[in-house]
């Protein structure tokens, strides 16, 4: 696959990781747009949460909680932070990987773009 997230994942080009389990990996943005941008993605290659299906039910749920989780774990949740995924085209997505993005650190503004 060339896919740039699957070949983080598999470990082909580097990242700085935050957590890794055997469903899903975060690691740190290359072009953090706060002063806290995690990315946090499946290890299984779907391309955006409209191509997932009743059987990433689980794995949908344990990004969830493991977003919430690696928040805390960087100091975000007093504060507050912005969990975002981008689907499509005119949605903002440029890697067709689903993905999230874990933002904070500052104030962020709504509306968003």
């Amino acid at each position: 696959m060339n896919c740039i997230f699957c070949k983080i994942v598999s470990g082909e080009i580097p990242s700085t990781k935050v957590y890794e389990d055997e469903d899903m990996l975060a690691f740190r943005d290359l072009s953090p747009q706060a002063p806290e941008h995690v990315l946090l993605v499946p290890k299984k290659h779907i391309q955006s949460i409209s191509h997932a299906g009743q059987e990433d039910l689980s794995l949908l749920g344990k990004m969830q909680l493991k977003l919430a989780e690696i928040a805390r774990n960087l100091g975000l949740e007093e504060a507050g932070y912005r969990v975002v995924t981008n689907i499509g085209s005119d949605g903002g997505q440029t890697v067709d990987h689903l993905h999230y993005h874990l933002l904070g650190g500052r104030s962020l503004q709504w509306p968003p773009g």
